[in-house]
């Protein structure tokens, strides 16, 4: 089964190509991550997927449809896109009311959706008076109202605080652990690291990767972190490692070198017989900010919309 499959899908606008003949199949149930640089088209190819933005060419069906025809499946996804819109002055119990009426849902699953999301409790207080949090979780529960097939949430975890982001994380992981199929568009790769089993990246419009997260956590080298005694001896380090054919750089307090794990051993053994008192010596685990490096040559600070 498939949530999602696309078929060179492309989006121009005027002169600028947004998305770039995307061809993938994404899986059905659990939580997919969709991540790329600033301006690589995350949010051009949501917005296809949900019927917003007609593409210039290709085709894609989401839960079996064309997105050609978007009233044949939108009754069975949910979407936050963006900061979630409600009256300011009506409780969160009655934001819900009111789109379950607009949105034809029964008001029955009012009840169920603000248990799943966390609300029970504060489901009575105006919206005015929720933190950003409460709103982020309320907006999630406006999109599981008609109990879709696929949620789709853009940035749910956008200025939220620690403590927000790790509730929203965890409810979102738990929808997909309950069979629901979530596709999480973040700039946090360590949210999308812990909370997705599938990872979508993109880089100026083009997909680079689909597929499995341990499969792309594969794909970025671990770093080794060595530090001297003497910190002029550092330079000595990153040309032992050229030496052997391994990028290394500088870092804030040692060197860091882009190698197996299995070097740290040799690299302790060359550093002794060049006379370097090493004070730290360690392997750092792949994670997924390593492999979006290695994908697309951009640090996380690149990361975003």
């Amino acid at each position: 089964m498939t949530s999602i499959e696309t078929n060179g899908l492309t989006k121009d606008f005027g002169e600028l190509r947004a998305v770039d003949d995307i061809s993938m199949t994404l899986p059905d149930g659990g939580v997919i991550g969709l991540i790329g640089p600033n301006g690589a088209g995350k949010s051009t190819m949501i917005r296809m997927l949900l019927g917003l933005v007609a593409p210039s060419s290709g085709d894609a069906e989401v839960l079996g449809q064309s997105i050609r025809n978007p009233s044949a499946y939108l009754a069975r996804v949910g979407a936050l896109i963006e900061a979630p819109a409600f009256h300011p002055s009506l409780t969160g119990e009655e934001n819900l009311r009111l789109l379950a009426t607009l949105g034809g849902h029964p008001r029955r699953r009012i009840s169920g959706v603000i248990e799943t999301v966390g609300l029970t409790g504060r489901e009575r207080d105006r919206y005015r008076q929720y933190s950003l949090g409460m709103k982020q979780r309320l907006g999630i529960a406006a999109a599981l109202l008609p109990d879709p097939d696929l949620l789709v949430l853009d940035e749910p975890t956008n200025g939220l605080d620690p403590e927000g982001i790790v509730e929203i994380r965890q409810l979102i992981s738990d929808l997909g652990a309950d069979g629901k199929t979530v596709l999480v568009s973040s700039h946090l790769l360590s949210e999308i690291q812990a909370a997705c089993e599938w990872i979508v990246m993109i880089d100026r419009g083009a997909m680079v990767f689909s597929g499995p997260l341990d499969d792309l956590l594969g794909i970025a080298q671990p770093t080794i972190r060595a530090a001297a005694e003497d910190q002029y001896r550092h330079h000595d380090l990153i040309q032992i490692a050229e030496g052997a054919g391994f990028h290394a750089v500088l870092s804030n307090d040692g060197v860091e070198i882009e190698a197996p794990a299995t070097w740290a051993a040799d690299l302790n053994r060359l550093a002794w017989h060049a006379g370097i008192n090493l004070r730290e010596l360690q392997v750092v685990a792949n994670d997924l900010e390593g492999a979006f490096f290695a994908m697309t040559g951009t640090g996380s600070k690149g990361v975003g919309k």
